[in-house]
């Protein structure tokens, strides 16, 4: 049976992923038109930094999320979370978005 607010909600997280997505591309066709250099050495290094903090507070964040559940689990006896996989694949994910942010 289909919950029709899940639907919807899909729909339109769907939807946004698509706008952000034409968006992007249409700016980077613009500023290529318009010659922008699109990475230049600081851009680069500025862009590096960021990621790597970026990838960093989001590994620490989700480490300590598991850290909890586990924690609570052991004590508890209880979930902190009920997301303990997504936890353990969204560090992995992450970790591989931040290895082809370099390469790129």
């Amino acid at each position: 049976m289909i919950n029709l607010d899940w639907l919807i909600t899909g729909g339109v997280i769907l939807i946004g992923i698509l706008l952000i997505g034409v968006l992007v591309i249409w700016k980077t066709l613009e500023d290529r038109k318009s010659g922008f250099p699109a990475r230049d050495e600081r851009t680069l290094r500025v862009t590096g930094k960021a990621a790597t903090y970026t990838f960093y507070i989001g590994s620490y964040f989700m480490l300590a999320l598991m850290l909890a559940n586990i924690l609570n689990r052991e004590f508890l006896g209880v979930y902190l979370l009920d997301a303990g996989y997504a936890l353990v694949f969204s560090v992995l994910v992450e970790s591989d978005v931040h290895w082809i942010t370099f390469v790129l």
